[in-house]
Formats: structure tokens, sequence, C-alpha cells
């Protein structure tokens, strides 16, 4: 049986959101580092809390793996002399590994000869080897560094301690002066310095000091006790994901506890209810058997039971506080209106060379109304999407969004209907904000729709019309996320618009602003690559192949529904064999057409019957073809292009397109010209890799 091991770093409080990144990166990094240094061992144990981070690995070999390596030399022509001696190339190569030239042996690669050397590397002590995880720790990576004191170096948060033991010898080190040694320490108010004598030991040890350092087992203690709660009162409690992950990385040694606030408080938005427990304070909400929420909250104590009522009863306090504002904020926004806040909008600073907020509702009040246009929405949904954007802001200057940012537009909703808005007005202003993320839930409502889309595009053209492109990862107005949010939009509700065109519709309200720009025309072609890095993204999260992506991405991006459908179909066509003569047709053509320029194509000039007949089929597709695609219809539009497949191959095989007659060559290649154009109207086919031609 090998030894064990335990290599713990002690910090001051990680964030939350680092803690479960940071385990994994940890144990990747040490996995990694025993495969390169050849350490053998059974299992590895990985731990973590908001002060700690460790690893135990179970049954570590005493010695590393020993290894036989055959070394390659120079060439034999290089290695020999012309008596057949060896040169003193060969020789300081043997010296060089440790070697005599009578170990020298041939090999060929590739039909050249070369010396060879076989050398035994004989593995080092394990205990050796183990100071080097100072390199393990000094790699972890994280979103945000900062460095501590008089320290150079640059780490999540500053080491407090470090534990690292070989069964029960210590293994020396230091990371940013802190030196490894067998002592760790407890929970920070429960306990305090421990010495550990046995690797095996970690867990339990710091069990009876008030920390469960298995994070998976924390999280198991927290849903028993709400479990538990729930069981014993009959109630609903909703436990978040995300919260309850959060929760686990805050704490040590959890202890599950149940709070109340006053019922009064359950006449404001529940979405205010909710986010002042969950966001602001960390608890779980609770709900009665119909989805009704009750006045009780779910918090969780970083400790044990000692005293929980006072514990209980300054949580309940704080949230008191809080809900208290919250009531006054909501009574004293009520008591204003819609125009009042509009007014203030004014005042706020939207970009300072794209103006206030109350300008960019301007713009977006105005893009909408084109899109709407477009859509040829009716009457009455063409006014609600008009008074929608109008007042989709002026939640912004309420006290209540001032204080829950997080709100904005669920704010904008409710007073909205509190003021006598229409129902359908009120929702766009809360679905204007979606999607959230990338990936995040889309407006359920046209209206909706339109105003989001109007919103996001007068952000991301404006931002980049005045040159404020996001580079690499700097993104600070969220202008990734709001193209693809636009993108996602199109797709959902199959709108018949050009991307290209639909972006250009702000380029003309910019105008008006009189801003100083170096280029339009490049602001414009910036934007529109920027759109199709976009498009790019979300066809790969689709799992579409990089070649499909540039075929479908020929040309500008029009039609989103209709591009996405088609890049599908390629997709799907990529490895079908039974697509493979319409495929080799198309792609011939389109190499062909490399050497060929338009002309009006003379039937009088055709000297095969294959020649006619390709041109003949060519009428019929030409219409047809052009109004599948006009319908959007992308599986019938290729196969309009199909019909042509077989008069294409009896064309090539009857008929020689490189005549020595000029005009006969000119009106062949003008033919396959016309043909190709046609097919790259769909996908620049030529871009796929046919998986069936392997």
């Amino acid at each position: 049986m090998g030894k064990n091991v335990i290599f713990e770093i002690g910090l001051e409080e990680l964030p939350a959101r680092f803690v479960d990144q940071t385990e994994k990166q940890l144990v990747e990094r040490t996995e990694q580092w025993l495969n390169e240094l050849r350490i053998s061992y059974t299992s590895m144990e990985s731990y973590s809390t908001p002060r700690r981070l460790a690893v135990l690995i179970k049954n570590v070999s005493d010695v590393q793996t020993s290894l036989d390596v055959e070394v390659k030399g120079p060439s034999e022509k290089i290695a020999k002399e012309s008596d057949g001696n060896w040169s003193k190339a060969a020789i300081g190569f043997t010296k060089g590994q440790g070697k005599t030239p009578e170990d020298i042996y041939i090999k060929k690669v590739k039909d050249t000869p070369y010396i060879y050397v076989n050398k035994f590397i004989e593995g080092d002590k394990t205990i050796n080897l183990l100071p080097s995880f100072k390199k393990v720790i000094e790699s972890l990576q994280f979103p945000n560094n900062m460095r501590w004191g008089t320290k150079t170096m640059r780490f999540v948060r500053p080491i407090k301690w470090l534990v690292a033991l070989y069964d029960n010898e210590v293994v020396p080190f230091e990371v940013a002066d802190v030196s490894t040694q067998n002592i760790t320490y407890g929970h920070r108010f429960l306990s305090g310095e421990i010495q550990i004598d046995n690797p095996l030991q970690y867990e339990q040890i710091l069990q009876d000091n008030y920390v469960i350092a298995n994070s998976q087992k924390r999280k198991e203690l927290i849903k028993k006790g709400i479990k538990q709660l729930e069981i014993e009162h009959d109630y609903v409690i909703s436990v978040d994901e995300d919260l309850l992950n959060e929760v686990n990385n805050l704490v040590e040694y959890p202890t599950v506890f149940m709070g109340s606030f006053d019922q009064q408080y359950l006449n404001l938005p529940t979405e205010v209810l909710v986010i002042s427990m969950k966001e602001h304070q960390r608890y779980f909400y609770v709900k009665d058997n119909n989805g009704h929420l009750l006045p009780y909250f779910i918090g969780v104590r970083n400790g044990n039971d000692y005293k929980l009522d006072n514990v209980i009863k300054g949580n309940e306090k704080v949230l008191h506080a809080r809900l208290a504002d919250a009531q006054f904020f909501y009574e004293e926004d009520n008591r204003n209106t819609i125009e009042f806040y509009q007014n203030k909008l004014q005042n706020v600073i939207f970009q300072e060379k794209l103006g206030t907020v109350s300008d960019k509702v301007k713009r977006v009040q105005q893009i909408a109304k084109e899109i709407a246009t477009h859509l040829s929405l009716s009457k009455d949904d063409f006014e609600k999407v008009v008074r929608a954007a109008e007042i989709c802001k002026f939640d912004l200057t309420t006290n209540m969004v001032n204080e829950f940012t997080e709100l904005q537009g669920v704010i904008g909703e409710k007073y909205a209907l509190n003021f006598g808005e229409d129902k359908e007005v009120a929702q766009a202003i809360r679905e204007h904000y979606l999607p959230t993320h990338a990936a995040g839930k889309l407006p359920e409502s046209l209206i909706g729709a339109i105003v989001s889309v109007a919103d996001k595009l007068d952000t991301v053209a404006g931002t980049i019309y005045i040159g404020l492109t996001p580079t690499s990862s700097h993104d600070p107005y969220g202008l990734r996320r709001q193209t693809i949010g636009i993108l996602r939009i199109l797709e959902e509700w199959k709108w018949d618009i050009s991307v290209s065109e639909l972006f250009n519709i702000p380029f003309e309200l910019f105008n008006e602003l009189s801003l100083k720009v170096d280029s339009e025309k490049d602001a414009k072609e910036t934007l529109l690559e920027f759109i199709k890095y976009r498009v790019m993204f979300i066809l790969k999260e689709r799992k579409i192949e990089p070649d499909v992506i540039q075929a479908v991405l020929n040309k500008s991006v029009e039609n989103l529904p209709y591009l996405m459908k088609k890049a599908s179909i390629i997709s799907s066509k990529r490895n079908d064999d039974r697509f493979k003569i319409v495929q080799e047709a198309l792609v011939r053509v389109l190499n062909l057409a490399e050497q060929a320029q338009e002309v009006n194509i003379d039937p009088d000039l055709f000297e095969t019957e294959a020649e006619q007949n390709l041109y003949d089929v060519l009428q019929e597709v030409i219409p047809a073809y052009r109004l599948k695609d006009t319908n959007k219809e992308a599986e019938e539009a290729l196969n309009q292009l199909s019909q042509l497949a077989s008069p294409i191959h009896d064309f090539f095989e009857t008929t020689m397109v490189m005549s020595d007659d000029q005009k006969i060559r000119e009106n062949r290649l003008g033919m396959i010209y016309q043909i190709a154009r046609l097919i790259k109207d769909y996908a620049d086919l030529a871009e796929v890799e046919w998986k069936q031609n392997f």
C-alpha cells in the first residue's frame, strides 16, 4: 500500500461564484501534474469551502515510474566517418545520454537510417517530487486576481495557510511567503488551530471542528434541512439550484432555519419580495400548496444551532428594513404618472455621444414603427407598438428600480397596469429587456418582440456607429448578447426581414444627430461583420459544421430563419450518399464558373442535345427556384436546384465546354455562370467538405 497525500490551500473567503470552478480546476491541474511526474495513485478526492481548497491523493507510489526511452540521434551518414568509425557527433550523442558507442543501433525513418540508444531513466523518490505542487497552486486561474501586502503574486484571495503532508511528513515548499505545515484551521468562530497527523483524517477532523469540507455533503445537509421544514409545516419551498450552489459556497457548517416577515408586505409585487429574499439576502422563499407566496423565508447559517433564535431575529430585522423601504418606494412611485417619469429621462445620459435615455427612447420608437410597418401590423397592434416603445424606459427613474435595479421592466409592467395602460403594452415593457442572456427566455408577445429588437438595434448599431466595437472579451454594453438576442427573436418569430436592412434603420436616425464618424461606410461594414460573427456563433451552438457555416454565409445575412433552415439542410446532406450525384454536379459547375462571366446565352449556338437539354431544364428551374426562394422554402428550393444534376452530368460527358470556337466557348461558360449564380444564391456549396467523397 502506498502513502497518502493531502494538499490544502487556506484562504481569505473566496467569492461563492468561484468556488466550484476552482475546485474542479485544482483537480484537473493536480491530475495533470501527477501524470507528468509519473506518480501513480489509486484515487483522488477534492474539497472546497469558502476558506479552503484541498485534494487528498490516496495510495501514492513511493517512487515515480521508471522509463525505458528510445533516444534518436543524428543520421547514420553524419554519425559515421568515411572509414566506418563513429564520428565525433555520434560519440558526443552517446556521451550526452550516458551511453557509449557500443550501445548504438540503427533504425530507418522514412528510408533514412538514424542512430539510436536505449536509455533507462530511474524513477525518483516521490517525496523529492511533491514540493513541485507549488507550481499547481501558482497555475490556478481566476476571472479576477489581487495582490496583497508587499507580495508580487496575484491570486484570487490572500493565502493564509498551506497544508502539505505525505503521510505524517510535511512536504516543504512556500507560496507567497507562506510555508507548508501540518496545521489547518476549523470554523472561523467555533474552532481554531488543528494539527493533522494523517491525510486520511482530514475530512473527519474538520467535521469535528465545524467544517464540512466536502461540498456535495454540505449541499445535501442544506437540502435535507429545507426538506424537514417543508414537511414539518406543509409548505412548498422553492429551491433554486443557482441559489443553493451560492449558499453552499458561502458556509462551512450549514444550519437551516426559517424566519418570517409581516404579512402586509405580501401586498408588494411578488417579484420585489422574491428578489429581496433571493438576490439580496440569499433566502429561499416559501409558498403554500396553491403556489401563493407566504410571509416566511428559509436561511442558512454558517455555524451550529447555538442561539439560533437570535440569528433568526437578526435576519428578520434586516429583511423587514428592506421590505419597509420597498413598500415606501412602491407607494411613493404610484403617486406620480408615467409622464412624470418620462420627463426625468431627459436628465439620464444613455451615452455621451448618443444622448439621453429620452433621446434613445425616441429612436427606439421610430425603429419600432419601421419594423411594425414592414410586418404589416393591424392599426391596433401598430398603436400598441408605438405606445410600448414610447414608455418602455419610464420605470428607470422610479424609486423602486433605483433600489432594485434587477427589476427594470418588471416594475415598468406593474406600474403601467396601475396607471391604466393596455395589458399588452405593459407586458411589452417587461419583455423588451429579453433575452437577458444569450440563451435566455425570449419575448412571448409580438409587441414585446418588436420593441425588444428596436431597443437592441439602437444600442448595437449606435455603439458601433461611434466606434465602440467590442474587442476580445471587453464588451461593456453587452453588444454580443444583444445582437444574439435580436437574431434569436427574428428566427423565433420567422420575420421576413433582411438582417442587413434591419440594422440599417438606426443608421439613418444617427445621421440626424450630426455625429462625427470617420466613415459611415466603414461603420456599416464593421456592424455587418459583427452580426455575421454572431450568426456563426448561433450556428456553432447548434452543431452546424464550420464549412457549412461558410457556405450559407457566402453573402450578407438576409432572412435569418431561412438561412438557419438552409444550414440545417446542407448539414444533413453533407454525409448523405443519396445526395452525392447532386453535389458533384453542382460543385463542378461552381468550380468551372471561376473561368466564366455573364453573357446572353444564344440557343442557336448549341451543338449537342445535352447542351440544349440543360438549357431547357434551367429555364424551368429558374422560376421554380425563385418561387420557393421567395417563399423561404429551403428544402424545396434545394430540390429545384437538384433537378439540374442529371442534365449537368450529361452536359459534361458529351460537351466540350472549352471549345476552340470562342463564341461557342463563351456561350457554354455563360450558361455555367448562370447556373453557378443560382446555386450561390442558395449557398456556396463548393465550401462544403462533402464527407461521402472520402
